[in-house]
């Protein structure tokens, strides 16, 4: 190396950063990763590439606090180029105060990972999750309870086992929802949900790429469940993300990875999320428009109901004959269409959108 630009990139054997790539760059970053079995994501953010002699030998990119489309050229492989890309990665992600870190990659990656100081959070059928902390999502775990009524918590097993929990309470149900944002269909789902348990757990899913922000949406479904009693809200800490987003760069068929990465986060939630908190029901909305949260909703009917987790769909509110969506919102939104925002969504998350985007949403 000899040194760094001024805007901080390497230069020598040269270490190029592209906010993100555009242009010839980005041509070449794509060839590099197909020749790899990889696919360069839409919603990339920040990569960094690795030249010598002009050509591309190792590749890394990040997308909000997830590390993807690591790639190294394989005659260049075992020389240290990966873990060089990995720290520039992390030091970009520290840089931007995200230091929660994670990592959706092929299972056979795991040691190549652990390395660098990645933990496996859990493997599905062809795709893997890691973290940067070590107990990270015991530490979630941990969190959730803490989130939750004692009440509403399973009971340590009959026998006197105390690290062993009960079966699932019956009716302590969960719904998932990413609310960009809140409208009155998510309303009519929580309550419907709510009728037929005694304590309901609201995960928010963990997506920024939408025109609210995590914490936005966060503030928008408190504001519009604040009155209603046995609701449990946690965030999912980039643990549960929105189906839209999974990352699927190392699968040639897309489809497959969506799939896997389905498989992945329902296992995730069925195996470990649901019996500590004791949840045996989830409910979810049918879905008319988007293709890939059908073939989650689908995914949902086959997987849960083997770890004990019964499915129940409902139908989604309609207003004058066409059910309620957030894209439909996001849509008005942008026309500046206040009146259609404000039929679709709870007074007090219209109330927000006025007091808190303003002129950015043009309400």
């Amino acid at each position: 190396m000899t040194g760094r630009e001024a805007d901080g990139t390497e230069v020598g054997r040269m270490l190029t950063a592209g906010r993100p790539f555009r242009g010839r760059e980005l041509d070449e970053l794509k060839e590099f990763l197909a020749g790899a079995g990889l696919r360069y994501e839409e919603g990339i953010e920040y990569s960094v590439c690795l030249k010598e002699g002009g050509v591309i030998t190792g590749t890394g990119s990040v997308e909000a606090n997830v590390i993807k489309c690591v790639a190294v050229e394989k005659s260049r492989q075992g020389q240290g180029i990966m873990a060089q890309i990995i720290s520039e990665l992390i030091q970009y992600l520290y840089e931007k105060e995200r230091t929660h870190v994670f990592v959706y990659t092929r299972p056979e990656n795991l040691e190549i990972f652990a390395d660098m100081g990645f933990y496996a959070v859990y493997a599905a059928e062809g795709i893997l999750l890691l973290e940067n902390r070590e107990k990270g999502f015991d530490s979630y775990l941990k969190q959730l309870e803490e989130e939750t009524p004692k009440e509403a918590l399973p009971q340590p097993a009959a026998g006197g086992d105390a690290g062993k929990k009960a079966a699932p309470l019956s009716r302590i149900g969960s719904v998932a929802v990413n609310c960009c944002p809140f409208t009155l269909g998510h309303r009519y789902l929580l309550e419907e949900a709510l009728r037929q348990c005694d304590y309901l757990h609201l995960f928010l899913l963990s997506d920024n790429r939408g025109i609210f922000s995590a914490r936005e949406r966060y503030e928008m479904l408190q504001r519009g469940t604040e009155d209603l009693d046995r609701l449990i809200l946690h965030e999912t800490s980039g643990y549960m993300i929105s189906a839209a987003t999974f990352p699927t760069y190392f699968f040639k068929d897309r489809a497959q990875g969506e799939s896997a990465n389905c498989r992945l986060d329902l296992e995730l939630f069925g195996a470990r999320i649901a019996p500590r908190l004791g949840i045996a029901v989830r409910f979810v909305g049918t879905e008319p428009f988007c293709r890939i949260t059908r073939a989650y909703n689908e995914e949902m009917k086959r997987i849960l109901p083997g770890y004990g987790i019964r499915v129940v769909e409902t139908k989604r509110k309609a207003l004058n004959g066409r059910p309620v969506s957030a894209s439909e919102v996001r849509k008005r939104i942008a026309q500046g269409d206040v009146e259609g925002v404000k039929k679709m969504v709870p007074e007090k998350v219209y109330r927000y959108l006025k007091e808190k985007m303003g002129e950015a949403v043009r309400l």
